[in-house]
This record gives structure tokens, sequence and C-alpha cells, in this order.
């Protein structure tokens, strides 16, 4: 199941939440299928002004950041170049549709691979 965490400014958030979760899902759906669509599961987090810091100040305006849960198997596929690839670039393509091409330069997207065995659903460890 692909997870997406997307960190954003509150008052940049604040409206935008439905679209958001469309075109982050879309973009998933544009790589793996249409079969993901009921998968995808998106978490927006709003953070206040002043909770979110880089190179030691509070940013000003931090452009989108999105942890992206994946697994690992996927990493190990004859195309997994392409994958990372097209699902960097449709997950920046969506924050962008939704944000402006201003943030385009400083959206973050980072792929984590989460090993068979080592998650679960339900009470019910995934082992595929």
């Amino acid at each position: 199941m692909p997870h997406l965490t997307v960190h954003v400014l509150e008052d940049d958030l604040v409206g935008r939440e439905a679209e958001l979760i469309e075109a982050l899902t879309d973009a998933v759906v544009a790589v793996y299928g249409d079969w993901a669509r009921d998968i995808v599961d998106v978490r927006l987090i709003g953070l206040p002004p002043g909770r979110w810091g880089i190179g030691g100040k509070p940013a000003q305006a931090p452009s989108p950041s999105v942890l992206f849960g994946i697994k690992e198997a996927a990493f190990g596929r004859p195309d997994a170049e392409d994958i990372v690839a097209r699902l960097v670039s449709g997950v920046t393509d969506a924050i962008v549709a939704v944000f402006g091409e201003p943030v385009r330069s400083g959206v973050s997207v980072e792929l984590v691979g989460s090993p068979a065995g080592r998650s679960g659903i339900g009470g019910v460890v995934i082992t595929s």
C-alpha cells in the first residue's frame, strides 16, 4: 500500500486538502495503474508557522515535503529506476498543480522502502 505523508505549512494547506489528496492519488495511479487507487493512503500534516526549521531558523516559506512509503521489493525490480523517477516526478507535479510553480524547486519526495514482514494491517504482518 503506498503511503504518502505530506508536510506543508498549515496556512498553505487550508482549503486545498481534497484537491491535494486527489492529485497525489492520481499521480500514484499514473505509475501503478488504476488497481492502486483504493489503497493509496495520503496523510496531510499542516504545520503552524514557526514549527518548521531549515538551516537552524524557522522557515519562512518552505515547499511541501513528501515521505512516500513503498514496498522495498519495488526497488529490486528491473524497472526500479523508471518507477522511482516517475513517482518523484508525478508527486512533484501534483504538489505544483495545487500550490503553484514557485514551490517546485523546493519540493522534496523521499521514497522509503518497507521490507516484507516489517509492517502490518489490521494486526496481521504483511509478508509479501
